[in-house]
């Protein structure tokens, strides 16, 4: 296995459970809501995906990280204690960046599939992994979350005129 490659699978690997994170934090911020349910749908397929890209990494004998994956699980949590223009509410802003950051996430995980499949080659050496079909999944996430996305992106930006 080539170390860069292993370098890179692991530090995907951690960036995915971030992405898990938030997910699972939005939707139980969004609890309730049309955005909770996107919230919620994309949040389990971001856990899948999680768990198939592990499946990847064991197929190719890469050792995970758990460093890498406790810092950015710690980062996460720490991320949570950034000012949201409410001191103790769930705010619009807060809202917004959840669904932001989700979408920059899905957008690199569109990009993370496509180099396995194509740069790295993986695509005839994983059994049972269809990088076509993850790539779809990810554009459907990411079309699911975004018109939550704008509604969260004007109730924040049009507060204040």
């Amino acid at each position: 296995m080539d170390g860069f490659l292993a370098i890179y699978l692991n530090d995907q690997l951690a960036l995915g459970v971030g992405w898990r994170e938030l997910a699972r934090r939005a939707a139980g911020n969004n609890r309730g809501s049309p955005a909770g349910e996107a919230l919620e749908r994309v949040a389990t397929e971001i856990a899948e995906d999680v768990g198939t890209f592990r499946t990847i990494m064991d197929h190719l004998g890469v050792r995970q990280n758990p460093l890498k994956t406790a810092a950015v699980f710690g980062a996460e949590r720490i991320a949570r204690l950034k000012p949201n223009g409410r001191l103790r509410e769930y705010s619009p802003l807060s809202r917004f960046l959840e669904l932001e950051v989700l979408t920059m996430g899905i957008d690199g995980k569109k990009q993370l599939w496509t180099t396995l499949r194509d740069l790295a080659g993986l695509a005839d050496e994983v059994p049972g992994v269809d990088f076509d079909v993850l790539l779809e999944r990810a554009a459907r996430q990411r079309a699911v979350l975004e018109p939550h996305r704008v509604q969260a992106g004007a109730e924040a930006f049009s507060g204040g005129r």
